[in-house]
C-alpha cells in the first residue's frame, strides 16, 4: 500500500500569519493533533502539532530554555522563547517538515515516523499537499488487514513457516525439525539466541491456519 491508499485527503491548514489561539481553536474543533502550515504560494512551509501548543507561556510551562542551562546556548534559549511567546504560527511551527508523495510505500512512512520521532507528514503531488498521514491511518491498515494467502493444509503450512523463517528472519532451518499436524506446529532444534527462538514461534503464529505452536527448541 502507498500514501494515497489511507492518506487523509481533506486536510485543514493554516496560514504562517494567523495566530496561534486561533490553531487552538482548530484543534479542538476539528479533535486533530496537528496540521499543516501553508503560505500564499500554496506550499508547506511547517507543521504545527499540539505538542508545540503544550509548551505555551500561558499555561504557565517553564520549557522555555534547556533544563541545564550550563550547556544551552543562549541561541538555543532565545529560540524557546520566541516558540513559547510569540502569538505568530510562523514562529512557534517546525519548518521544513519531513514530506512524502502519493507514491511513498507505508512501510518507509512508517519508519520516517519512527527515526524522526514525528506523528504526521504530508503528503504531496508534486508542490502541491494533497493529504496527511498520521500514526491513525497506519493503525488502522493493521486493524483491516488481511490474513495471509497461505493456501489450506498442513503441507502448505509447513512450507509457508519454512520460507518465512529463510527468506524475512534470516533463520538457518536446516537445524530445526518442524512438523505441522492438524494446524497444530511442532517444532524442535537448535537456535543461537533467544531472540531467534521467538522469531520462529511469530513467524509459526502469523501463518493462516496455524492453531498452535509446540516449541521445543534448545539455545546452541
Amino acid at each position: 500500500m502507498q500514501a494515497k491508499d489511507v492518506m487523509t485527503a481533506n486536510v485543514v491548514s493554516v496560514s504562517p500569519e494567523h495566530s496561534v489561539r486561533h490553531v487552538a481553536r482548530i484543534v479542538l474543533d476539528h479533535r486533530i493533533s496537528g496540521l499543516p502550515v501553508i503560505d500564499d504560494d500554496g506550499r508547506v512551509v511547517g507543521i504545527l502539532t499540539e505538542g508545540d501548543l503544550m509548551r505555551r507561556s500561558e499555561l504557565g510551562v517553564q520549557a522555555l530554555a534547556p533544563v541545564d542551562r550550563q550547556s544551552s546556548t543562549e541561541e538555543s534559549n532565545a529560540g524557546a522563547y520566541v516558540k513559547s511567546h510569540s502569538w505568530k504560527v510562523a514562529d512557534v511551527m517546525t519548518s521544513d517538515p519531513i514530506k512524502v508523495d502519493e507514491e511513498t510505500p507505508l512501510p518507509r512512512i512508517a519508519a520516517l515516523m519512527v527515526e524522526r520521532g514525528i506523528k504526521r507528514i504530508p503528503v504531496m503531488r508534486g508542490e502541491h499537499l494533497v493529504g496527511i498521514v498520521s500514526r491513525a491511518e497506519l493503525l488502522r491498515v493493521l486493524i483491516t488487514a488481511r490474513s495471509d494467502a497461505t493456501a489450506p493444509g498442513d503441507d502448505a503450512i509447513r512450507r509457508s513457516i519454512l520460507t518465512r523463517l529463510r527468506e524475512d528472519a534470516g533463520i538457518n532451518v536446516d537445524e530445526l525439525d518442524l512438523t505441522v499436524a492438524d494446524g497444530l506446529v511442532h517444532v524442535s532444534g537448535a537456535v543461537s539466541s533467544q531472540s531467534e527462538r521467538d522469531a520462529v514461534r511469530v513467524v509459526a503464529e502469523g501463518v493462516r491456519g496455524v492453531k498452535g505452536v509446540f516449541d521445543r527448541l534448545s539455545l546452541a
